[in-house]
């Protein structure tokens, strides 16, 4: 498959279903919501909302069944993003490319903001006949036992020696298990089996945990203007990492391994996973 022209042509649906659900900058109160949008429109590879509809695609549905849940998912990601950005959590200048939204809003706006998306997911979520199921799942997700609880794990980290299982609770508990949610949300909208949503969720721990081993080594090997955030931050904070803990080829064939072990989850779908095995492989190979 051309899985760049995949790739442009999800993101386009994904940003005109954001563009359609945001308040508009001119709605009061307009600070708030040049803000939200400021940190929804800052660019981003949109890889969850993306991975929510090949998971419907997976399952023999139309991907536009699950288009509402991947505008949810953004914004739930974004509202991370804002947060962990903040002064007090991560404290980075930049995010994709773009100034960070408490540099551009202030502290207070931008915790707000992210208070604002984080509501309007579960508000989508809700808005489906099935939607309670949704905002459960996103709930548990978004909590103490997964990306709060995560970040909470990731802050005590810092300038301390994690044993590997450690972190990779951590990871787990942030990067995975959103990713992990993402193609569950477009598996169930499509009527996914027991079987099929089994698969999506080991697909999504292993390729989530994947991509976090991929971002710690992009974070000591690439520069801030191709990340589009600050490089080198991990090494800064002394903060554990796979690098650090494993060095980088063994942290490269900890990726493989794991991209491997997602990809054989896919075997259920046959020919109808070709998308996510491609996007399995995307997360590997990306390089910012």
């Amino acid at each position: 498959m051309d899985l760049e022209l995949y790739l442009k042509e999800r993101r386009g649906w994904i940003d005109a279903a954001l563009e359609a659900r945001l308040p508009g900058p001119g709605e009061r109160p307009g600070t708030l919501h040049r803000a939200m949008r400021h940190s929804i429109f800052a660019g981003g590879k949109r890889l969850r909302p993306i991975l929510c509809l090949a998971a419907a695609e997976a399952c023999g549905a139309d991907p536009g069944i699950a288009l509402d849940l991947a505008v949810a998912l953004e914004c739930l990601h974004t509202y991370t993003l804002i947060h962990d950005d903040l002064p007090c959590m991560d404290d980075d200048d930049f995010r994709r490319g773009h100034p960070t939204c408490h540099k551009v809003f202030g502290d207070g706006i931008a915790v707000l903001a992210g208070d604002a998306l984080q509501a309007l997911a579960f508000e989508i979520c809700g808005e489906r006949e099935d939607g309670g199921v949704y905002a459960r799942e996103l709930a548990v997700t978004s909590g103490s036992r997964h990306l709060v609880g995560g970040q909470v794990l990731d802050l005590e980290g810092e300038s301390k020696q994690l044993s590997l299982e450690e972190l990779r609770f951590v990871h787990l508990s942030k990067t995975a298990a959103l990713l992990t949610t993402s193609v569950r949300f477009g598996g169930r909208a499509a009527g996914a089996s027991e079987a099929q949503l089994e698969a999506l969720t080991r697909f999504g721990q292993a390729s989530g945990l994947a991509f976090q081993v991929i971002d710690d080594i992009l974070d000591v090997t690439q520069t801030t203007e191709k990340l589009g955030k600050s490089a080198g931050k991990d090494l800064d904070s002394s903060k554990s990492t796979y690098p650090a803990l494993l060095g980088l080829e063994a942290s490269r064939e900890e990726a493989h391994r794991l991209t491997r072990e997602a990809l054989e989850a896919l075997a259920i779908f046959g020919d109808a996973g070709s998308a996510l095995r491609a996007l399995g492989n995307y997360l590997l190979e990306r390089d910012y």
